[in-house]
Parts: structure tokens; sequence; C-alpha cells
């Protein structure tokens, strides 16, 4: 492993530290962290959710802002606005959360789809507009948005045009019982999740080492046979009985650059079949829909995927 590859495994292994029992989470915000994908985070409550971003950023040397997202929030609270001074008789800017490089917006189906579509234009455009005039975010803008997997009433769901523009959905779940003992005995060795300011939390990573990772990332090769596999599985979806909407074209491309991520991550500088497996869940759930008689009959997504990935011949 080359000394960035170094770098990322010990940012993995000090967030499994304090992030107990979501190893398989953190392996996942990791791989979107290098492709430069955006984030759904979902879980029912006190899974964790918030603490992880709020750990991933103390220990990735980075600006970080969060915004608790609820149906009043106007597009001005998040974006920033232009007010004018009386003092100087002209208009100032005063930024919005928005300019960050990490920003987490907690339960993003709690706002109004006005909202949420100038959040999600900042995501896709990286840079927002105020009263005509383009303003750019930071190289490294990332966004983690959470939403709770129980509580519907009072939601606005986000609609699939917008939920493609997530590279990954991303579930926070119940830690095993050996997990879950570690957890109760670092809170009782003086863990507390509420006050991590004063903990003594060190980065392990920069902004300049994501950046550079990524173009690492990048440059790798994928031979044609891996690719006609990612081809196949994509063109599976497509075909699928159970299903009215497969994979698409954007979703294709985002495939191939989080499975690069993925064989970066485990120390190669190759993609196997197996890194396109070990993606596919986090980057389809929320992009294929299921038919209203496989949602009758009990089917779900991930039984779906999964029988995707067994129907497609993997190469030698």
């Amino acid at each position: 492993m080359s000394d960035l590859q170094t770098t990322f495994s010990k940012l993995r292994q000090s967030l499994d530290q304090i992030v107990v029992g979501q190893s398989a989470l953190i392996q996942q915000l990791l791989v979107a962290l290098l492709s430069g994908g955006h984030v759904i985070l979902e879980g029912v409550p006190g899974t964790g959710k918030t603490l992880t971003v709020k750990v991933m950023a103390k220990l990735v040397r980075s600006q970080f802002r969060r915004v608790q997202l609820t149906p009043d929030i106007l597009p001005s609270d998040i974006l920033g606005t232009n007010i004018f001074d009386l003092n100087t008789r002209s208009f100032l800017l005063k930024k919005g959360p928005v300019f960050t490089e990490i920003l987490l917006a907690d339960e993003i189906n709690r706002t109004p789809p006005k909202t949420q579509s100038a959040l999600l234009e900042a995501m896709e455009e990286q840079q927002v507009t105020l009263d005509g005039e383009s303003l750019p975010l930071p190289d490294f803008f990332w966004v983690i948005a959470t939403q709770n997997s129980l509580e519907f009433e009072g939601t606005y769901p986000l609609p699939e045009a917008q939920l493609d523009r997530f590279l990954f959905k991303l579930m926070a779940v119940y830690p095993d019982p050996v997990a879950e003992k570690k957890m109760l005995l670092n809170h009782q060795a003086g863990f507390q999740g509420k006050r991590l300011d004063l903990d003594n939390i060190q980065p392990v990573a920069s902004v300049e080492q994501i950046l550079q990772a990524r173009r690492e990332i990048r440059s790798l090769k994928v031979e044609e046979s891996v690719l006609d596999y990612l081809l196949a599985v994509v063109q599976k979806t497509r075909q699928h009985p159970d299903l009215v909407l497969g994979a698409s074209p954007r979703s294709a491309v985002a495939w191939l650059n989080v499975s690069k991520a993925q064989a970066w991550l485990s120390g190669r500088s190759y993609v196997t079949p197996d890194d396109i497996k070990a993606v596919a869940s986090p980057l389809l759930r929320h992009r294929l829909i299921l038919r209203p008689e496989a949602q009758l009959d009990g089917i779900g997504v991930e039984a779906v995927i999964n029988a995707v990935l067994n129907q497609v011949a993997v190469p030698r």
C-alpha cells in the first residue's frame, strides 16, 4: 500500500474505534468520500448517524457545518442572502452554512421540496446563485443528508430524480451484541458523543490528501472483461421483471468510479468483480423502483439486487 492508502486505512481504523458496530457503514462512507459523491444516511433514531458524520469531520482536517432541517427552513437559510447595510449603504453577502467543506443536512425529508431543490442544486453544480450572481463552493464539498426510516408524517420524500443525485444510500443498523457491549464500556470509561469538542480526537487526513487520493483513483485502469461484467449487470437491472426502473447511465458511471475507490481502499491498483459487487447495494437501493406487484409479494430492492448479481456470470 502507498503512504496515501495507509493514511486512509488509519482513518477507517480511527472511525471504527469511536463509532462502534458500524464497520460496513464506515467502509462505504469512505468509498463515497474518495469518489466525491454525496450520501443519504438512513436509520432508526439512536444508531449513531450524526455521531458518525461528526467524528468523520473531526478526523478529516476540514470545515464542517450542520443544518437541522425543519418544515419552516427556507432556501436562504441554507444558501445565504444579501443584506442591506445602512452604514455603508450597500448590500453585503451573508453566506449560508452551505459554504463549507463537509455539510451535514439532518433530516432532509423534513424540509419542503423548494429547500431540498436549493440544496441539491448546490450539490450538483457545486455553486450557489444569489440575486443572479454565481458563487463557487469549495473544491472539496461533501454533503451527507440523514433521514429517519420510521417516521413519515410531516415529511417530504425526495423524488426519484433527486435521489439519483446522491451517490450512495447508506443504512445505519443496530450493532451486534459484542459491539454494543464495547460501546457501553466506552461510555462507562468516559466517552460522551455529545461532547466531541472536548475529546482528544486528532485529524488523520487532510482535504489535500483526499483530493490527491481522488486523482489516484481516477487514474486506475479497469480490464475490459471487468468493464463488460459491470455493463452486463447494469443492463440486467433494466430487464428484471420485478423492476419498473433499472440503473441509469449516470449510475453506471458512478458504479465504475466507486468500484475503483473500493479497490484502492483495499490496497489494490486494479478492480475485480468483487469490488463491483461490494458497492452494488448502497449504489442501487435508492435508484431501482419496484413494480407494485413485487411490493405486494413482499419482494425488496435488496433481494432484487442480489438476484441480478447472481444471474450475471463473473469473468475469470
